[in-house]
Parts: C-alpha cells; sequence; structure tokens
C-alpha cells in the first residue's frame, strides 16, 4: 500500500496544535488528532521524523542546565569511542595471534 501523503500534513499540524496549546507530544496525541494509527506513526521514518523534530522544539535547550548536559556528553563521547576502538583493536591482535601457527 503506498504511503498517504496526506499523513504527513495531518501529522505535522497535530504536532503544531499541541505544541501551541502545551499538551505533550505522543504518538498517542498524534495519532488521535491526525487520524493516523499509532502503528503507521511508528513504522514511517518520516512521520516518526516529524514527530521526533517537534518534540526536539518543544524542549528548551536553551537553559543552562540543558547546555551543560550537552555539553558534558560531547565531551564523553569521543573519550568513550576511544575507549571501544582499543578494545576492539586488542580483540583483534588476541586473534591474530591465535590464527598464527607454530605459536
Amino acid at each position: 500500500m503506498p504511503a498517504d501523503p496526506g499523513h504527513l500534513t495531518r501529522a505535522e499540524a497535530a504536532c503544531a496544535e499541541l505544541a501551541a496549546t502545551g499538551q505533550p507530544i505522543t504518538f498517542s496525541a498524534v495519532a488521535v488528532l491526525a487520524r493516523i494509527s499509532r502503528t503507521t506513526l511508528y513504522r514511517r521514518t518520516d512521520l516518526r521524523a516529524v514527530i521526533d523534530e517537534h518534540r526536539t522544539r518543544g524542549q528548551d535547550a536553551s537553559t543552562l542546565t540543558s547546555l551543560t548536559v550537552q555539553i558534558d556528553q560531547m565531551r564523553r563521547s569521543p573519550g568513550a569511542v576511544a575507549a571501544k576502538v582499543r578494545r576492539h583493536e586488542e580483540t583483534i591482535r588476541r586473534l591474530e595471534r591465535a590464527r598464527r601457527p607454530g605459536q
């Protein structure tokens, strides 16, 4: 069944209405307002993206606390990636040593 282009318009309108009235933007609320099943909202990535975008916009990202949390997460991310790379490299070295004949 082809995707209904009206779904996107109705989902966006439902999200905008919820945001304007200060209500939480949930899949259930959008489904009711947009007359779209929750299953469809979850399955279609374009509809999920609309809801996620409106949710993100609804959060106040400019508060000092949220900015501090974001900065902290960004600082820790490279360290976590580096640690994972080191673990993978060590695993590869162990596997290569185990594969070598005569050792």
